[in-house]
């Protein structure tokens, strides 16, 4: 029976160049670090050179429940994987949202970072957060992100 989540993870080609991403960029506070070149590792993973540096990020001031983290990336140096196609449209790929308060803010303020979108903010106009406003935008793997500013619940 499942009880609660743990955590959310990306395989990233840079550890440090996505490390800077969503710790500069989207400010996501970075609590922990390490390689992981060991027996248990290659065993729970499946290959048996396995070598991965991983990286695990928090949104800053929230409690990310018993983990301590919310988002875990991790960078195998060996086996060296293959880039994939991550558009939204194929199997197999995901998206993590977060929310905003002000979403329009949050979009210039990421513009001028560099970060790359699919649209401007779009309004929500049908379904459980019609009023509110989403956007996709992508990391430097190409992984499909979002910010989504909810509908005021009066």
């Amino acid at each position: 029976m499942l009880i609660d989540t743990w955590h959310f993870s990306f395989t990233v080609s840079n550890i440090e160049q996505s490390v800077n991403f969503y710790r500069d960029v989207l400010g996501m506070e970075l609590m922990h670090e390490q390689e992981q070149a060991n027996a248990y590792t290659r065993k729970f993973v499946g290959y048996p050179d396995a070598h991965l540096k991983v990286a695990q990020l928090k949104i800053e001031g929230k409690d990310s429940g018993r983990s301590g983290h919310l988002l875990e990336l991790v960078e195998y140096v060996a086996p060296r994987g293959q880039k994939v196609d991550t558009r939204t449209p194929n199997p197999g790929t995901a998206h993590l949202a977060f929310e905003v308060d002000d979403i329009q803010a949050e979009y210039q303020r990421m513009v001028e970072l560099g970060v790359r979108f699919k649209s401007e903010p779009v309004a929500i106009e049908a379904g459980i957060n019609k009023g509110g406003y989403t956007v996709y935008f992508l990391d430097p793997d190409d992984i499909t992100l979002e910010i989504i500013q909810p509908p005021s619940r009066s």
